[in-house]
């Protein structure tokens, strides 16, 4: 299969969520969006998708403010096409946070002013105006090696007067496990995610979070002993807080691991005990891992996760792995302008911000299943190291497909010289 015909089958796999017309919108603003240089405003990607304005531009406004078709739907049909191409067997590792889609003007619909993570500092707090987004991630090593990737499946806008964060989280959570029935699940979300392992979620699915420096912690309850009055106790002796507790672990206690931090091996010591986070999740124990460096540069850190019998090396790489999905927020803004297009009414902002975290979906699927470890890119005086794909050169090469194939249908394939077209299609594919 041509790598053209890579694009086209992953497209495809869409068409029963949609009507004939809109699909083949889909399928054209998809491929648009990619290829659209600029700012990505829907007249702007129309200019690309209707090279012989067979459709009005009105249709793709309507195809995204109030078509007939349902955006969870495609998360279902993404996370199967991924898991089915890169996790095959394994437990499933996902992570959970959420995001602000900067907006302008009055009447945006779900837009409302949010705190803005970026800007805000422990003593004073930005406030930014735009669509507030929560998103769950697959995260995937890529053949390269490297840091991981964060290839978004599902999605919530978070509204005001609405389901909490922490609702949506769950609800995305329990619905992506319902999708693949006898598979396990490692889900990492920052601190704020943590009270979600008192949810009660099914064995199979395992969070893993940072743990408050101040966090109130207990021993487990002793067992009730026979004949004795009154109901068993809830929990044991109070321990000090993780902070107060790292200065009193001896250092033969401390285990020095050598791990994998978003890619590149670092040591580290790591503690790790069980105890009862009893304000979070009262009924079962999580096992506190305290990561220490040994050069003393950086300050202690606390994670905790709902897999007691987890080795403390794996929280730790697990919970670093968790950057990705901070990478997938910068991408999918700076590099595909996903909070340019100007749909403000219904549906219209909703929908934008599913398609934007789609499209980054689909690029690097289609890139990882068809170019791999073939390097993409050249190599430039100033970068001469570069060993690893980023997204823009997964998306530089969707181009430069795209762009051959119109070029070569529109042109024929002998009007234009090859080492002509080769250089045309790389600077067309540069632009952005």
């Amino acid at each position: 299969m041509s790598d053209i015909q890579q694009w086209e089958s992953l497209l495809a796999a869409f068409a029963s969520l949609f009507n004939a017309p809109s699909f083949v919108i889909f399928t054209r603003i998809a491929s648009a969006w990619a290829l659209c240089p600029g700012r990505r405003t829907i007249t702007r990607m129309y200019t690309l998708a209707e090279l012989h304005r067979t459709k009005a531009h009105d249709a793709y406004h309507r195809f995204i403010r109030e078509a007939d078709w349902h955006a969870r739907h495609l998360w279902k049909i993404i996370a199967e096409l991924m898991i089915t191409a890169l996790y095959e067997t394994g437990v499933i590792c996902m992570d959970l946070d959420d995001t602000t889609f900067h907006k302008s003007g009055r009447k945006i619909v779900c837009a409302s002013w949010w705190r803005d993570a970026v800007r805000s500092t422990g003593t004073k707090v930005v406030h930014c105006f735009g669509l507030n987004v929560i998103v769950l991630t697959l995260r995937v090593n890529p053949p390269w090696g490297g840091e991981p990737l964060g290839l978004p499946i599902n999605l919530r806008i978070h509204l005001k007067g609405g389901a909490t964060l922490l609702v949506l989280a769950e609800e995305m959570i329990r619905e992506t496990v319902f999708w693949f029935p006898g598979r396990y699940f490692e889900v990492c979300g920052d601190g704020f995610f943590a009270s979600l392992m008192g949810k009660g979620f099914p064995a199979e699915v395992q969070l893993t979070s940072r743990m408050r420096r101040d966090a109130a912690v207990y021993e487990m309850p002793p067992k009730k002993r026979p004949y004795t009055r009154g109901a068993p106790r809830k929990k044991g002796k109070r321990l000090p807080t993780p902070e107060a507790m790292a200065p009193r672990i001896g250092k033969k206690q401390w285990e020095k691991k050598t791990m994998v931090l978003r890619g590149k091996e670092k040591e580290r010591l790591v503690y790790s005990r069980k105890v009862l986070w009893y304000k979070v999740n009262p009924k079962s124990a999580v096992l506190l891992v305290t990561c220490r460096d040994p050069a003393g540069k950086e300050p202690d850190d606390f994670f905790c996760t709902t897999d007691a019998d987890q080795s403390a090396q794996h929280v730790v790489e697990s919970y670093a792995g968790r950057w990705s999905i901070e990478d997938t927020f910068k991408n999918t803004k700076q590099s595909l302008g996903a909070q340019t297009p100007q749909s403000w009414k219904k549906c219209g902002p909703e929908r934008i911000a599913h398609l934007a975290f789609l499209l980054y979906s689909l690029v690097w699927l289609w890139y990882l299943q068809t170019q791999g470890t073939k390097r993409t890119w050249k190599i430039v005086p100033w970068y001469p190291q570069k060993q690893t794909a980023s997204f823009m050169d997964a998306l530089a090469s969707l181009r430069k497909t795209l762009w051959r194939q119109r070029i070569i249908t529109t042109t024929g394939k002998t009007s234009v010289p090859s080492n002509i077209l080769t250089a045309l299609i790389d600077v067309v594919a540069a632009a952005a």
